[in-house]
């Protein structure tokens, strides 16, 4: 007999075997056997009274020796395709699941389920007044000889006394003795999160790295814009993972998303995104069209350059309303497809992300903005509405620290800051502490002054942006507060024109070869990928921007 778990549930009427069996169709993907003989038995009828149908099981199970059970286990078995676990719902005897082991061996883990007798009758009254059942409990129930019961408790593997829990309780119990449950010591997620003030071009390296990944997640909300450029022309994601058009990846939009829904289902409509595909977190937040409205109209975005998206306002909802007007994913009907579908797609992010470990799965988790606007650590009050480090990102993600494998934090030669909102009353988007021009920045590398202003526009906003010189203690916060074990530069063009002909470390301008050197000592970690250039227009004769000298690959977790 092929190796192939089977668990058998045992117990009295109501004791919770069916909710259980439910579960674990629900949630591992096991197949239920049910007692189906109503095809092979004219006797047998499902329109006759449920104490009739209930007196025919008994008569066929004392002339069969109740084999059908068995017979119909080995049947799917033998059946050639998928071959999930097997859970059979129910046996009423111990010399049936004798049989069984005797057939399946070490591969049968026999759960019984048990309850206090006022419980379990009191179950089924509730079941009888919702018009479930009209027989009385000592009809339905075909377990009642105590030393048959007393018999059963002994020989289970799994034992559970379910008068305090209900089905959910009861799976995690069951499950951690199954080994259905992943080991923290497995590591398979990698975060990627910008080093600066936002506009890293993180986007770009996500869409690169792609293609490696079973799983892609998203957290933050339509205030980031991240603009991929590739074969496929350009586009900017604001609440999909970047290059969700490109790839087959599952994609997971986490319970601390802010979403825009008409921007959301527009971008579910450009990339083609199927329903079987996207998973949205039932908790993920909602921005009102007054969230927006409240954001522009008050003194953020005159004030520190707010992009005015209302995700701020709307976290801030979140928080002071407890639910009062709170729009969540799971309220939206034109949502239903991606949150909370039946098969696969049900619970919450933490679920899919179980059943991603669980399968061996590889999993990217993209960050939005910068360490440096992180409303905890950046430069207060020109900060977002939420925390940008790694800490932050895997929080709202619903992802344990232990799961994580990499930390790539994205960094550009001259990090930016957007543009001063009415600049003549002082108000600024935070401090450049060396604050430059594009036009210097461009002469310095030997590049054209115009097209650089040109390109260097927020993806949200389309507003102009500010830039500075390198600020390594900026730099080196950010390693402390997220502690990458790589560096992603990008823009290596800004430090010198040449560089976008490089397809090779060596073949890199000499002074940024040392400008890579001297990140690598202050990081401690190696600068792995190198953006050479970007832009909006690429060349379709060589789309090559990407040096990698990664000595890994998210693949390797595949199985």
């Amino acid at each position: 007999m092929e190796s192939r778990q089977i668990v058998v549930i045992t117990g009295k009427a109501c004791s919770g075997k069916s909710g259980l069996a439910h579960q674990l169709e629900k949630e591992y993907g096991f197949r239920v056997v049910r007692d189906r003989r109503v095809s092979q038995d004219a006797q047998w009828n499902l329109n006759m009274p449920q104490t009739a149908l209930i007196d025919r099981r008994r008569e066929l199970t004392d002339a069969e020796g109740a084999p059908w059970m068995l017979d119909a286990t080995q049947a799917i078995c033998s059946e050639e395709g998928d071959r999930p676990p097997l859970v059979v719902d129910h046996l009423n005897s111990l010399s049936e699941v004798q049989q069984f082991r005797l057939t399946f061996g070490a591969n049968l883990v026999h759960v019984h389920l048990y309850a206090s007798e006022p419980t379990l009758r009191a179950r089924y009254a509730e079941r009888s007044e919702s018009g479930k059942s009209s027989a009385t409990y000592d009809q339905v129930n075909q377990l009642n000889d105590a030393d048959e019961i007393d018999a059963l408790k002994k020989d289970a593997d799994v034992r559970i006394y379910t008068e305090r829990s209900d089905s959910n309780d009861t799976l995690v119990r069951v499950a951690a003795r199954l080994h259905l449950y992943t080991p923290p010591d497995i590591r398979c997620v990698d975060v990627l999160i910008g080093g600066q003030y936002g506009s890293e071009g993180k986007g770009n390296i996500v869409s690169y790295l792609a293609r490696e990944y079973d799983v892609m997640i998203r957290v933050g909300g339509p205030n980031a814009g991240h603009t991929v450029v590739n074969s496929a022309g350009t586009y900017t994601y604001h609440h999909l993972p970047s290059g969700s058009r490109d790839v087959t990846a599952r994609l997971l939009l986490g319970p601390g998303m802010t979403i825009h829904l008409p921007g959301l289902l527009q971008e579910i409509k450009d990339c083609g995104i199927r329903e079987d595909r996207l998973f949205i977190d039932p908790q993920a937040l909602v921005i009102e069209e007054e969230d927006i409205a409240t954001e522009r109209k008050g003194h953020l975005v005159s004030t520190i350059a707010s992009t005015g998206s209302g995700s701020g306002a709307a976290a801030a909802r979140r928080i002071l309303n407890r639910g009062k007007g709170v729009r969540l994913a799971r309220d939206v009907e034109e949502l239903r497809p991606y949150v909370g579908v039946s098969g696969n797609y049900h619970g919450c992010t933490s679920d899919r992300l179980e059943e991603a470990y669980r399968s061996g799965h590889s999993i990217l988790l993209e960050g939005t903005q910068g360490s440096g606007l992180s409303i905890f650590h950046g430069d207060y009050p020109h900060v977002t509405s939420r925390d940008t480090n790694v800490a932050g990102c895997i929080a709202e993600a619903g992802i344990s620290p232990s799961r994580i494998r990499k930390i790539l934090m994205v960094i550009r030669p001259m990090p930016i800051r957007v543009g001063d909102p009415d600049g003549d009353q002082g108000h600024t988007s935070g401090k450049l502490k060396h604050a430059t021009t594009f036009d210097e920045i461009a002469g310095k590398a030997g590049l054209d002054a115009q097209a650089l202003n040109t390109a260097e526009k927020t993806s949200t906003t389309r507003r102009n942006r500010r830039v500075g010189w390198f600020e390594w203690d900026q730099f080196r916060k950010a390693c402390a507060l997220n502690a990458p074990t790589d560096i992603v530069l990008t823009f290596a063009d800004y430090l010198k024109a040449t560089n976008r002909n490089a397809r090779r470390f060596e073949q890199l301008d000499p002074e940024t070869i040392k400008f890579v050197e001297e990140l690598e000592r202050v990081s401690q970690a190696p600068v792995s990928l190198i953006n050479t250039r970007f832009t909006r227009d690429p060349d379709p004769s060589d789309l090559r921007s990407l040096i990698d000298r990664r000595n890994w690959t998210a693949r390797s977790g595949r199985r």
